[in-house]
C-alpha cells in the first residue's frame, strides 16, 4: 500500500500529486485497468453539473491532478465519476459494534493480494475550510473509508445497481461526510439532500458513540441504528433493510457476499 500526504487547496494537492507522478514517469491514464469507453465519458458529463453544484472543489481537485499528468480532464471524470456504476465491483465488508464506553468500525475490501501495490492511504490536510482526514482507497480521490478530524468514520460497500441515476458515486459522497459532516446525523442528513448515482451501502460511527448502517441508491436512503434492537451492525454487497430489497439484484457474482454476511453474523 503507498501512503501519501496532501496538504493545502483541492487544486493545489492535485496539481502537486498529478506533477510528481509525470516527474516518476507514471501516467494515470495508462494505467486504468478498463477502457475510457464512450457510454462512460457520456455517463460523466451527465453527473459533472451534480459535482460542480455540490461537490466543486472535487473537480478542482481533478483539474490539478490533469493539469500536473498533462490530460484530458473529461478522460479523468469519466473514469472516477462512472466507478461503482458502470461495470461495479463488489467485494466489501464491513460491520460497527459497541464496546464498553467504545464503538468500533471494522472493514476489510476483499480483494485478491495481488492488488496491494494499488492501494492507497491519504492524509489529507486541508487549507481551504474542509475537514482533514485519513482515507484508504483502491483507486485515487474517491474513498473507501477514513476517519475525519472531529471523529467520523465511515466505510462502504457498494452494491451492484438495478437502478443507475445521474449524480454522486459512493467513493465520492464518502469523501463528502470525511470533508463536511462532524456526525452520523450531519451524513445521513447529506445523503438525504445529495443526488446519488450509485447503488452502496456506508456503515458511520461518530465520537458521539452513535451508529448506523445506511442503505442507499438514487431513489431511497434507508437507515438501521446502532441501539438495544440492534447491537451489532453489519452490511456487505447487498440490500438487507426492508425498503431497499426491492433494488437487490440477484445471481451475480458479489464474491460470496451472503457467506460473508452470515459469517459475521455467526460470530457477533
Amino acid at each position: 500500500m503507498y501512503h501519501s500526504r496532501y496538504k493545502g487547496t483541492h487544486y493545489k494537492m492535485g496539481f502537486r500529486w498529478g506533477s510528481r507522478l509525470l516527474e516518476c514517469g507514471n501516467y494515470l491514464l495508462q494505467n486504468v485497468p478498463f477502457p475510457i469507453t464512450e457510454e462512460r465519458i457520456y455517463f460523466a458529463a451527465k453527473c459533472r453539473p451534480y459535482y460542480q453544484q455540490y461537490f466543486p472543489e472535487i473537480l478542482e481537485e481533478i483539474r490539478g491532478i490533469c493539469e500536473g499528468q498533462r490530460i484530458d480532464t473529461l478522460q479523468l471524470e469519466a473514469i472516477l465519476f462512472s466507478m461503482y456504476n458502470i461495470m461495479p465491483e463488489n467485494k466489501c465488508s464491513c460491520f460497527a459494534f459497541r464496546e464498553g464506553e467504545h464503538i468500533i468500525l471494522a472493514r476489510n475490501s476483499d480483494f485478491l493480494t495481488l492488488t496491494e501495490k494499488l492501494n492507497m492511504n491519504c492524509i489529507y490536510q486541508f487549507q481551504d475550510g474542509f475537514y482533514s482526514f485519513l482515507g484508504n482507497t483502491t483507486a485515487f480521490v474517491e474513498m473507501e473509508d477514513g476517519v475525519n478530524q472531529h471523529g467520523l468514520a465511515i466505510g462502504l460497500t457498494s452494491v451492484y445497481p438495478k437502478k443507475i441515476g445521474f449524480g454522486l458515486n459512493a467513493g465520492m459522497l464518502l469523501r463528502y461526510g470525511l470533508e463536511r459532516c462532524c456526525t452520523v446525523a450531519e451524513f445521513i442528513q447529506a445523503l438525504k439532500a445529495l443526488p446519488i448515482a450509485s447503488s452502496q451501502t456506508f456503515t458511520v460511527v461518530d465520537s458521539q458513540k452513535m451508529a448506523a448502517v445506511i442503505e442507499c441508491n438514487t431513489d431511497r436512503v434507508e437507515v438501521c441504528y446502532l441501539d438495544k434492537a440492534h447491537p451489532y451492525l453489519l452490511a456487505v454487497n447487498g440490500f438487507y433493510l426492508k425498503g431497499m430489497k426491492a433494488y437487490q439484484v440477484e445471481g451475480i457474482d458479489n464474491w460470496q457476499a451472503e457467506e460473508r454476511y452470515q459469517t459475521i453474523h455467526t460470530a457477533f
